[in-house]
């Protein structure tokens, strides 16, 4: 059995996207970062950098979503979340959840979440970084209507965390970013994605 350690509207999101996609049989456990649960302990154990997302696996603890998703992706191929045939295009898909993990989570992340929170030019000028990297999706990255082109794959639910972010930021603008406000509503629309915002008491943005 997996187990899903998240907290809810995190990027954790992506992998519990994930495995609801693959059709995984998994049971989650909400980790209360405001609270500081992932400072304890009992989740030290699990994942001693103490963030989510974590993974349970029969052979250990899985830790940041690119890994969690491929892992998924391999160990469910019917799922056909990732082209494992061709090892150019997993390639390409990882190097996709890659940046996302490397380079934009950070930089949106430091303009909405930094503590204390950032003011005046210090929070304009991370904005303006964070859409920068927006910009390189919108009009260099997105293959297509999903991330990779014409198929769906692991990469569009961990796309639509950062997008959705943006989105409740009012940072996504529609005549800037035609192409990522059409594919955040897209896998919005899959019912997978809703199980999971509903799972995690959210609602589409």
């Amino acid at each position: 059995m997996l187990k899903l350690y998240y907290s809810p509207g995190a990027c954790a999101i992506a992998s519990h996207i994930g495995l609801e996609e693959a059709g995984a049989t998994y049971e989650v456990e909400k980790i209360d970062l405001r609270a500081g649960q992932q400072r304890t302990p009992e989740y030290l154990a699990i994942n001693p950098a103490g963030v989510t997302p974590a993974l349970a696996t029969p052979r250990g603890v899985i830790t940041q979503n690119a890994a969690i998703l491929a892992y998924v992706a391999q160990t469910h191929p019917d799922a056909r979340l990732a082209d494992l045939d061709d090892p150019f295009a997993f390639a390409r898909l990882q190097a996709f959840n890659g940046w996302l993990a490397s380079s934009l989570h950070p930089a949106i992340g430091k303009a909405l979440f930094s503590r204390p929170p950032l003011e005046g030019p210090a929070k304009d000028e991370a904005i303006q970084i964070a859409l920068q990297k927006y910009d390189l999706a919108e009009n260099h990255l997105l293959a297509g209507a999903w991330v990779m082109g014409a198929d769906h794959s692991m990469a569009d639910g961990y796309l639509m965390v950062f997008t959705r972010w943006a989105r409740q930021a009012g940072l996504l603008d529609l005549a800037r970013f035609p192409k990522l406000n059409a594919h955040l509503d897209l896998v919005q629309s899959r019912p997978a994605v809703q199980r999971v915002l509903n799972a995690e008491g959210l609602a589409a943005v």
